[in-house]
C-alpha cells in the first residue's frame, strides 16, 4: 500500500495511485490517478528541483519531510499537511462520505478521462486569497465559487493563497471549477485523467510567494521603459493619427512611454501586418517614436480570417485549434473588406510548430521594423460560444488543456524575443495562466465598465492578481466600455482611477469612449481619450499625476527588482507586509505599493475624505503634511480631488509631494 519511489512516497489501492513528492523549498508535489499516472498533461512546474528530504514508512502511515512541509499518507491513502516545527494542520483531504466517495472521486467521461474531484477539509476563520482575477468583487474568496475557465476579465490562475498559511496550486489546465465552501473545498475538473496539486508554505506570505515563484517561475526583469506612461484608446485609425498623439505629448512636455497601435491595423485578421494604406511608413514611425523615448506596441490577436493569405496554410499544416465536431471555427468577428462578421479561427498556441509560424511571421512583419512591445489580445482565447469541451488542441482534448492557452501564446513571444537576441520581452495579455509570469506577461483586467463600482472591484482584483504570483499588471484606466467626456461624474472617475493608476505595477491609459462608431464596422473607434481630451481642469490633474509617476519610477523598479528576485508583487494586500496584524487581513480598499508606500483610493463619487486602517508594526506620515499616525488605528483623510489618500512607513524616503 505504502512505498518510497524516488525519494518521495507512492500509495495504492485498489486501482487508485497516488504520489507524493518533494517539490522546491518547503513544497510537495501530489499526483493521483487511476491505474497509473500520466507525464503528457502540460502544467505550471518546472522539473522537480533537488530537494533535501526525508521519508520514513510505518505499519499504517508514511510521512515526507521537507523543511517547514510535512506531508503525512495513512494506509487508506488520506493525505495530510503540517507545519514540521510544530505540527499544526495546514490542510488535510477530507472524505466526501464516509463510504464513498473518499476525498478523491473518478467519474468516467468516456475513453480514460474522468469528472474528477479532490475534497478538502474547511476551517473557522480561514481567508482565501489568489485564484487570478474576476469579476465577483471579492477580495477574500472563502464562499465563493470560482469557475476554472478563461474568459475575457475573468482570469484563470489555480494558484490559491490561505490565511493559514500554505499556498495550493491546482496544476491542472482542466476547465472546471474550485467550491471554497463553510464544509470543506472541493476542486473539479470536468474532464481529465489525473488529479496534479502542489503545496507550500513558509514563515510568512513573502517566503510563500517566493517559494511559488521558485516552482512555476520569476518575472524577469521589468525593462526601465515600461515604468514610465502607456498611451491608448480604442482605437488609432492611421499612423498620422497615432503620430499626432505621440507629437502632441512631445509638445506639451508630457512623458510618454508606450503609444499603442490598436486592432485593425492590419491588412486581415491573421495576418499580423501593417495595412500600409493606413499605415504608410511604419519603420520611419518606431524610429521617430524612438526619437522621443517612446515604444509602439502592436496589437497581435491569436484569431485567423478564412480571408487571410495565412489561413489556408495553417489549417494545412495542422496550426488551427481542431474542433471535434464541424470545421475548425470558433468565433465570429469583423474583417476588413465585409459587411458584418466573419468565421474565424484560432492557432494552436500549445503546438510549439504553430507558435513558431506566429513568430516568423511577427519577426518579418513587426520586429524587423524596430517594434519590440506586444499587445497580447483577446488570449484566452475568446472563443464563441465557450464550449471547450468541442475543441482539440495539440496538447490535449480542451476541457482538459484549454486554459493553458494564453500562458502557451505569451511563451511563443518570449522565446521569439530572446532567439532574435533581446532580453527585455514585454506581452499585454488579457488572460493567463499559472506560470504566465516567467515569459515576461503583464496582465490586465480585460473589457470592464467604466463606472465606479467596476473601479472598486478592481482594486480586489488587483490584489487577488498580485496573490497569483503575476507581478505585472494594470487596468484600463477610466475602464473600457464607455465614458463620456462631458460628464462632470465621469471626468471625477477618471481622476480617480488614475490617482489608483499612478500606484498600479504599469501604468495604462486605455478606453473605448463615448461617441462609438458602429461595432460592426472594421473602421470601430471611439471618441478622443487622451489626458487633455477632459477639458482643462481634468488635464491639469493628470498632468501632475503623471509627472507623480515620473518621480516614482526608480521606487517602481526597485520594486520590480523584488519580484523578479523574489517573486514579491509590488502591489500587494496590508497583510503581506504585516501578516501579524489580524486587521491588515481584512483590508480590502486600500493597498501596499512596495514596503513603504500605503495607498488608500477613493472609489465613491463626491467624496473628499475616507478612513484608512493603518497596519500595526509602523507609524505612517502624511507625505503632503508631514503629519504622522501610529499603526493599528483607523484614521480619516482628506481626499480633495487634486490627490487620493497616500501615506509612507515613517522614515521612507518616497517622493511622492512635488518639491
Amino acid at each position: 500500500m505504502l512505498h518510497e519511489i524516488d525519494g518521495g512516497i507512492e500509495w495504492h489501492g485498489g486501482h487508485q495511485v497516488v504520489r507524493v513528492e518533494p517539490w522546491g523549498a518547503d513544497s510537495v508535489r501530489v499526483r493521483a490517478g487511476l491505474y497509473r499516472l500520466h507525464s503528457d498533461i502540460p502544467g505550471a512546474l518546472y522539473e522537480r528541483p533537488g530537494t533535501e528530504a526525508k521519508v520514513r514508512i510505518d505499519h499504517d502511515s508514511a510521512h515526507l519531510v521537507n523543511g517547514e512541509m510535512t506531508a503525512e499518507v495513512t494506509d487508506e491513502g488520506m493525505l495530510r499537511f503540517v507545519r514540521t516545527g510544530t505540527g499544526e494542520e495546514l490542510l488535510a483531504e477530507q472524505r466526501a462520505h464516509f463510504w464513498w466517495p473518499g476525498p478523491r472521486a473518478y467519474t468516467s467521461t468516456g475513453n480514460g478521462y474522468y469528472r474528477i474531484e479532490q475534497r478538502f477539509g474547511a476551517y473557522d476563520g480561514e481567508r482565501v486569497f489568489g485564484l487570478g482575477q474576476h469579476t465577483h468583487g471579492m477580495f477574500d474568496q472563502k464562499g465563493a465559487v470560482v469557475d476554472l475557465v478563461q474568459r475575457n476579465a475573468e482570469v484563470s490562475i489555480p494558484f490559491l493563497f490561505s490565511s493559514r498559511g500554505y499556498g495550493l496550486l491546482w496544476n491542472s489546465p482542466a476547465v472546471g471549477r474550485v467550491e471554497l465552501a463553510g464544509n470543506g473545498t472541493r476542486w473539479v475538473s470536468d474532464s481529465a485523467r489525473q488529479i496534479d496539486y502542489w503545496v507550500t508554505t513558509g514563515a510568512d506570505p513573502a517566503a510563500i510567494m517566493a517559494n511559488y515563484a521558485g516552482a512555476t517561475g520569476h518575472a524577469p526583469m521589468l525593462p526601465e521603459w515600461a515604468s514610465g506612461f502607456w498611451q491608448c484608446k480604442l482605437r488609432y485609425k492611421t499612423q498620422h493619427e497615432l503620430m499626432e498623439v505621440a507629437r502632441e505629448h512631445k509638445r506639451r512636455g508630457l512623458p510618454l512611454s508606450v503609444i499603442v497601435a490598436d486592432f485593425f491595423h492590419w491588412t486581415h485578421l491573421g495576418e499580423w501586418r501593417f495595412d500600409r494604406a493606413e499605415w504608410p511608413d511604419p519603420d520611419g514611425m518606431v524610429r521617430e517614436l524612438r526619437e522621443m523615448g517612446t515604444e509602439l506596441m502592436v496589437s497581435v490577436w491569436p484569431s485567423v480570417s478564412p480571408l487571410s493569405e495565412n489561413f489556408a496554410e495553417m489549417l494545412r499544416r495542422g496550426f488551427l485549434v481542431a474542433t471535434e465536431q464541424g470545421p475548425p471555427v470558433h468565433a465570429d468577428w469583423a474583417d476588413k473588406g465585409v459587411d458584418g462578421k466573419v468565421q474565424v479561427s484560432f492557432y494552436d498556441a500549445t503546438n510549439p510548430d504553430a507558435r513558431a509560424y506566429l513568430w516568423d511571421k511577427v519577426r518579418r512583419n513587426y520586429h524587423d521594423l524596430g517594434i519590440r512591445v506586444w499587445w497580447l489580445d483577446a488570449c484566452e482565447p475568446e472563443i464563441k460560444p465557450g464550449h471547450q469541451h468541442n475543441l482539440h488542441y495539440h496538447a490535449g482534448p480542451g476541457d482538459e488543456v484549454a486554459n493553458i492557452y494564453p500562458a502557451e501564446h505569451a511563451r511563443g513571444f518570449y522565446e521569439g524575443m530572446l532567439a532574435a537576441g533581446d532580453s527585455e520581452v514585454v506581452t499585454l495579455c488579457r488572460s493567463a495562466w499559472a506560470g504566465s509570469q516567467r515569459y515576461g506577461a503583464a496582465l490586465w483586467s480585460g473589457d470592464i465598465a467604466a463606472t465606479w463600482d467596476s473601479l472598486r472591484t478592481q482594486i480586489r482584483a488587483g490584489l487577488n492578481v498580485a496573490m497569483s504570483g503575476i507581478p505585472w499588471w494594470t487596468t484600463d484606466i477610466g475602464g473600457f466600455h464607455g465614458g463620456d467626456q462631458d460628464s462632470p461624474e465621469y471626468r471625477e472617475l477618471l481622476v480617480r482611477w488614475f490617482q489608483y493608476g499612478v500606484f498600479c505595477p504599469l501604468l495604462r491609459l486605455h478606453g473605448f469612449r463615448e461617441p462609438f462608431v458602429d461595432d460592426l464596422h472594421p473602421q470601430m473607434s471611439g471618441g478622443p481619450n487622451e489626458v487633455w481630451s477632459y477639458g482643462e481642469e481634468v488635464y491639469g490633474r493628470l498632468r501632475e499625476l503623471l509627472f507623480l509617476r515620473e518621480r516614482l519610477r526608480p521606487y517602481v523598479m526597485e520594486q520590480m527588482r523584488a519580484a523578479h528576485e523574489r517573486g514579491m508583487p509590488p502591489m500587494r494586500p496590508l497583510f503581506a507586509d504585516f501578516p501579524g496584524d489580524a486587521r491588515a487581513w481584512e483590508a480590502e480598499d486600500a493597498f501596499m505599493f512596495g514596503p513603504d508606500v500605503l495607498v488608500a483610493p477613493v472609489t465613491e463619487y463626491g467624496a473628499r475624505e475616507r478612513d484608512v486602517y493603518l497596519p500595526e508594526g509602523a507609524r505612517w506620515q502624511n507625505p503632503y503634511t508631514g503629519e504622522v499616525h501610529p499603526g493599528g488605528t483607523v484614521v480619516r483623510l482628506d481626499a480633495p480631488l487634486e490627490r487620493a489618500p497616500v501615506l509612507l512607513r515613517e522614515g521612507a524616503s518616497v517622493p511622492v509631494a512635488a518639491g
